[in-house]
């Protein structure tokens, strides 16, 4: 047997069924797995559903750490606006103080007047303004007003912050005191240094504390942008690889059941048409698989079988064929010497055996195209029917029918009519077989017609077919025996009781279809039967 060319490169089509189709590895690992069908669709399933939870649990987390970090930035946006302000106040002391150290112009600066070399009244109105300052910066100091607990590193500047505060506050309230009695020079200095010293640490500490915290928050809102478009990727990311995992899954399930199936399919689409030779290749080790068994069983099955009514039918072919054969050699001669003594060229007979001769010659014809019939349907079912094909004229095939049954239906009293459709002349066929057919369905037409009937022959052509019409008045046939008539030896409730074997329909049906048309009944009971026979005009049967 000659080997199919190999390719070198398999075609794109083939690429993709091995990636995804039946031809996957995985896909027959799938199909492999020893586990029933609904075991393999409950872990798909889990498997998804777990995609899913882990899909939502990162997604609850990443939602989380983005909470804590805004929560975050709340507390530090809190702290720089509390710290910012101890910022602002303190700047605010420190202007106050060194307007203080700058004698006459600092009073006239803020007491808007001129300055004054009196001391201690003019002084009082400016250390009332570093006192109100003082007030304003006393709240920011104390933790009680925050909302919220400062951090270690915090604490310890705001310790710092509040030593400094008292160390100020103590020295202002000396150099208001002395203002008050009108004490200035020598005696105020060391109160306004300690007050100036310790307001610059006071000045230096709230300005690290605030610029510390700002960039603690500038740092933070930079790292939740930073965080917020990793989650974002990340997330992104299983999302779509458990999409893909899951389509995967799922691609891969589903071509592992719907590869054997399709295969079964088309199986037994094959063993429906007759093919037994093939077997059905299923390696699931599942229902699928099992079912792929069965299949082969039957196949297997229907081929031993098939092959016994084959062997069967031949030897009843053959059997009927030898024996109708053996039948009409002794029949004849019963025909024969029949019909010389009914013409009495060995002597004369009486009349009552004249009588007998005429019932054994009416038997012996009736015998003889019984056993025409029955050979006739043993060659076509052994195939051994050959048609001689020919161009023939359908109207005189039909005159000459008309004219076979044309005594009976006289005897009977039944009407005849022939229409030939004049776009017919010649049809393309076996004269004899086709003839045959037309006598048998107007026989039974005849046949089955009551007295004062008519027999109907018409013809047209459609699509390059003729079709053939032989209605007649008789009974009608019911709608359930209209197919059951064209089987062997069956025959309608009023057929059996007429004279008939039940051939003439099947042989006349099969030797429609050798021709490459059709045979088929219509009817409607009490109002009579139409029996068309089509068969191609210009088509050749070989």
């Amino acid at each position: 047997m000659p080997q199919p060319d190999e390719l070198d490169t398999p075609p794109a089509e083939g690429r993709w069924a091995a990636l995804v189709g039946m031809d996957n590895r995985l896909v027959r690992g799938v199909a492999r797995a020893p586990a029933k069908v609904r075991t393999k669709l409950l872990v798909s399933f889990l498997v998804i559903a777990a995609l899913l939870v882990l899909v939502g649990f990162l997604g609850l987390r990443f939602l989380g750490q983005a909470n804590a970090r805004v929560e975050g930035l709340g507390t530090l946006q809190e702290r720089s606006t509390i710290y910012v302000q101890l910022q602002t106040e303190a700047t605010l002391l420190r202007t106050l103080l060194g307007f203080r150290d700058s004698s006459e112009s600092g009073q006239a600066t803020l007491t808007g007047g001129k300055s004054s070399s009196a001391g201690g009244p003019q002084w009082k109105l400016v250390d009332q303004e570093i006192r109100f300052a003082l007030s304003q910066l006393s709240p920011s100091t104390t933790e009680a007003t925050y909302g919220f607990v400062p951090p270690a590193a915090d604490e310890r500047l705001l310790k710092q912050i509040r030593r400094d505060y008292r160390t100020v506050n103590g020295a202002v309230a000396t150099i208001h005191d002395l203002d008050s009695k009108g004490i200035k020079g020598s005696r105020i200095r060391p109160a306004l240094g300690r007050a100036i010293t310790a307001d610059q640490d006071l000045f230096e500490v709230t300005n690290v504390l605030a610029n510390r915290t700002i960039n603690q928050t500038n740092a933070l809102i930079d790292a939740n942008r930073s965080a917020y478009t990793s989650s974002r990727n990340f997330f992104v990311a299983v999302g779509a690889i458990s999409v893909a995992l899951a389509l995967g899954l799922g691609l891969v399930l589903s071509w592992s059941l719907i590869g054997p199936i399709q295969r079964t399919e088309a199986r037994l689409a094959e063993i429906a048409a007759g093919d037994f030779s093939g077997q059905l290749d299923v390696p699931n080790r599942d229902e699928l698989g099992s079912l792929g068994a069965n299949v082969n069983r039957m196949n297997d099955e229907l081929r031993r079988l098939y092959g016994e009514l084959e062997t069967a039918s031949r030897h009843k072919s053959e059997f009927l064929a030898n024996m109708s054969h053996e039948l009409r050699t002794p029949l004849n001669a019963i025909i024969g010497f029949s019909q010389v003594l009914q013409q009495r060229l060995f002597g004369e007979v009486n009349e009552k055996q004249d009588e007998y001769l005429g019932d054994i010659l009416s038997s012996g014809h009736h015998l003889l195209s019984l056993i025409n019939d029955v050979l006739d349907l043993s060659k076509v079912e052994a195939g051994q029917v050959e048609l001689e094909v020919a161009e023939f004229s359908l109207r005189d095939a039909l005159e000459r029918g008309v004219v076979m049954v044309r005594e009976r239906a006289t005897r009977n009293r039944v009407q005849l009519s022939l229409d030939v459709s004049p776009d017919i002349d010649t049809v393309c066929g076996d004269e004899r077989r086709v003839l045959q057919v037309v006598f048998n369905l107007l026989s039974n037409a005849v046949k089955f017609t009551p007295s004062g009937g008519r027999v109907d022959i018409s013809t047209h052509v459609h699509d390059g077919r003729v079709e053939i019409a032989v209605a007649d008045t008789g009974p009608g046939i019911a709608a359930a025996e209209l197919e059951t008539i064209f089987e062997e030896f069956e025959q309608t409730s009023t057929g059996k009781q007429a004279e008939g074997t039940g051939l003439g329909l099947p042989l006349s049906r099969k030797l429609a279809e050798l021709h490459g048309g059709r045979l088929w009944a219509e009817s409607t009971p009490g109002e009579g039967s139409t029996f068309r026979f089509s068969l191609p005009i210009r088509q050749e049967v070989s």
